[in-house]
């Protein structure tokens, strides 16, 4: 006979939880426990349940309250029924505690899980009270049972997995020329084609929104300066008539001038029809300037989700070597320098720079002088960072530097570091596709269960963790390896398997619930009917298979994490590769995009530490700290050089062809000192890296906004306030403010130590 708990789940009817129960009522009462009474209760509840094939816990309870009351001992069904109440408190006391923590805005993990969400709001609240009910209501009704278990006892982490019932996907590169060209209809209102700057601004920013709601990940434009460029020479175009009218000519043949460059430029001097050209230029230089302006300003404004959390957005730029888009790639990064507001840095859009030999990156390129710009902005405002398209991985076939529409085969990334590129089911292009949907693998608790089993079955018995290496010898390594890859491939079985599921499900999806997203802009949407279901599209999306905490599960297995010692580096490459074979190989199961994530662990980085703190205790170099590392980096508070981490990091990008992210730490004041960015990018290009970034010191009042480069200030000089707070970046984004960082990210920021460039007065 099956069993329906009180949370949906089926079990096996089980006689002795009745004996059980009754017995610990008994125990409440003078007279003590009967055994022999509370197995009669146990027969006669089961005689009355005979021949059904399917009860509740609600029946069973109910008929053992009936059988105490007819029974000798009525005093112990009223202990039985104090015992059923106070184990429904006991279970709403979790989500009471939690609830409560909520309301009263307390600062811990839960709240703190997305750093970009402000749970403190009534519409932050709101999210974080569906997010945390939603989530149990996933274990039990869409998980398999061996994905539950796993989430359950911290073997594997499903990201977003409140969103799960939902049906969304993660993220999305849009095609902005489809919005651009065509308007587009959302909500009660529809949105002509844009014809100038301005608009073509506003219309990328409701693009990002809009869809932000109809996704639970990262919006992205994959060639802002690209799908703007038109509307610079439009706008220019428009000026030339304003100049026309104004002097009473008609300089339409001009509308055709060839602009070398948009760069303002003094009138004084010039005549006639060159005056009246260079007035249009510099008036259009000016609304291209205001434009990019509005744009950094509305996506650090803009509201989504309910009004809690502004728009996880990304842009890229830097290959468009046309003057038009070169006047916006100057525009956005000269709007960035300056700042919003008073001065503040800009948290978004996330800024990643294309860089590209021929194109931007060499001193005889084009659009060098604006690299320049970019590393001396990077200095300044930590954005752009930057993707190389010159790693071998990130190079397309078709690429080719006449084709008008050469952005269609460069890489694009967004947010942290996700990457969409290689498509079994299309076009090997980053744009109109997204993630569905990425699950992470803990690597340390694999690594001390793998340790612990080889030293039982060699009857071994050493301390894990730094120092181990001494007790270990060829045959142990050797086996303890052996049974981590065993684990590693169950495991990666038991996420590919599970993405599976979540996809199948996701594909069970109505176009209509996707208005803007599957107008066209999720790639062959357009061909689906409202009623359609999105499966005939949704394989153009990809499913990462993450992981976290290399450099601690290094320390479990070798005594020594990769950074420090290269034979453990020689692991660590290993068990990635091994990792990425597996997952190749349910790409071919499956017939879908599946590839490996370099995990960008925010509220996952504390999570399996406190679980395998619970179970293994405090491991010295593992679990001592609040945190493990994310991905393959190498731990924050282990001091090298910035070329020693690219030599060890480099090869773990090809291997993680979901997402990556190669970070520097600069010390002092990095405004001073571009060339330092310029190395990092160097070092991106000599070692084969696909995605970068820098990061350094920016304080911040929090009261008037005023930012310099001070570690050490503590009293704003413009308003004389003591809040200052100290601008850092997360993962691959920004946050303005510490405060909503969880425990465990705080305690990574804490550790995390300067890397030397080599650049004098760099560090």
């Amino acid at each position: 006979m099956q069993v329906v708990k009180r949370d949906g789940r089926m079990v096996e009817y089980n006689r002795e939880r009745i004996i059980k129960a009754v017995s610990l009522a008994m125990m409440q009462t003078t007279a003590g426990v009967d055994i022999d009474l509370a197995n009669k209760i146990a027969d006669g509840v089961e005689k009355q349940l005979e021949g059904k094939i399917q009860t509740t816990v609600y029946e069973i309870e109910d008929l053992v309250e009936k059988k105490l009351m007819a029974s000798s001992r009525k005093e112990v069904a009223q202990m039985y029924i104090t015992y059923r109440y106070n184990r429904d408190v006991a279970r709403k006391s979790k989500s009471k505690d939690m609830f409560l923590e909520i309301i009263e805005t307390k600062s811990n993990d839960v709240t703190r899980e997305n750093a970009n969400m402000n749970a403190d709001t009534p519409a932050g609240m709101m999210m974080k009270f569906a997010s945390e009910t939603t989530k149990p209501f996933v274990d039990d009704f869409l998980l398999s049972p061996e994905a539950r278990d796993a989430v359950k006892e911290g073997y594997i982490h499903i990201h977003d997995k409140d969103y799960y019932p939902t049906k969304s996907l993660t993220c999305l590169q849009h095609p902005l020329d489809r919005i651009l060209e065509n308007g587009f209809k959302a909500g009660h209102g529809s949105s002509r084609p844009a014809k100038r700057i301005e608009t073509a601004s506003i219309l990328g920013c409701i693009s990002m929104e809009t869809v932000q709601n109809e996704m639970h990940g990262g919006q992205a434009i994959p060639a802002f300066d690209y799908y703007l460029a038109p509307y610079v020479r439009q706008t220019f175009m428009e000026e030339l008539r304003k100049v026309g009218d104004t002097v009473g000519k008609d300089l339409s043949k001009y509308y055709d001038y060839e602009v070398e460059d948009y760069l303002k430029k003094d009138l004084d001097g010039l005549k006639g029809e060159e005056r009246y050209v260079q007035s249009a230029i510099n008036n259009t230089v000016g609304r291209v300037h205001q434009s990019m302006e509005a744009f950094i300003h509305n996506m650090n404004t803009i509201h989504s989700r309910g009004g809690n959390q502004v728009v996880f957005s990304s842009i890229n730029y830097g290959t468009d070597t046309s003057p038009e888009g070169r006047c916006i790639i100057r525009e956005i990064l000269r709007s960035t320098e300056r700042g919003v507001g008073n001065n503040e840095t800009p948290i978004f859009p996330i800024q990643i720079w294309k860089k590209k030999r021929g194109v931007n990156y060499l001193p005889e390129d084009k659009n060098y002088d604006l690299y320049k710009y970019a590393c001396t902005v990077t200095a300044k405002r930590f954005f752009p960072n930057f993707i190389n398209l010159d790693a071998t991985f990130n190079q397309h076939e078709k690429w080719n530097a006449n084709d008008p529409k050469r952005y269609e085969y460069e890489t694009a990334t967004m947010g942290c570091r996700t990457r969409v590129f290689e498509n079994r089911h299309g076009e090997k292009t980053s744009i109109g596709r997204g993630n569905l949907s990425f699950t992470t693998i803990n690597f340390v608790k694999l690594a001390i269960e793998s340790n612990q089993e080889a030293q039982s079955q060699l009857g071994l018995n050493f301390a894990i963790g730094i120092g181990s290496e001494k007790f270990m010898n060829e045959k142990f390594l050797k086996l303890e390896k052996k049974i981590f890859m065993q684990k590693l491939e169950q495991y990666i079985g038991v996420c590919a398997r599970q993405l599976y599921d979540r996809y199948t499900f996701q594909c069970t999806a109505l176009k209509k619930q996707f208005p803007l997203l599957m107008s066209g802009l999720w790639n062959g949407s357009e061909k689906l009917a409202p009623n359609d279901k999105v499966e005939p599209v949704l394989k153009q999306g990809t499913l990462g298979i993450g992981f976290i905490g290399l450099a601690e599960a290094l320390v479990v297995l070798t005594g020594k994490h990769h950074g420090e010692d290269e034979r453990s580096q020689e692991l660590g490459l290993e068990i990635v590769r091994s990792m990425k074979e597996e997952v190749d190989g349910f790409a071919e199961k499956y017939d879908l995009n599946y590839s490996v994530l370099a995990t960008p662990a925010e509220g996952l980085s504390g999570r399996f530490t406190k679980i395998d703190k619970v179970q293994y205790g405090i491991i010295h170099g593992v679990t001592d700290r609040e945190y493990y590392t994310n991905s393959n980096h190498v731990p924050v508070y282990y001091k090298c050089t910035a070329e020693h981490k690219a030599k060890i990091e480099a090869p773990y990008h090809e291997l993680t062809r979901g997402g990556h992210i190669f970070y520097i730490e600069l010390d002092g004041d990095a405004t001073h000192n571009p060339e330092s960015v310029e190395a990092v990018v160097d070092l991106m290009d000599k070692y084969n890296m696909g995605y970068g970034s820098v990061n350094h010191t920016r304080s911040r009042c929090m009261e008037c906004g005023f930012e310099n480069a001070d570690a050490n200030l503590d009293e704003c000089p413009m308003c004389g306030s003591k809040d200052i707070d100290t601008i850092q970046r997360i993962t691959g984004y920004l946050v303005g403010t510490t405060s909503r960082w969880n425990k465990g990210k705080l305690a990574e920021l804490k550790d995390r130590v300067t890397h030397d460039t080599g650049i004098k007065g760099a560090c």
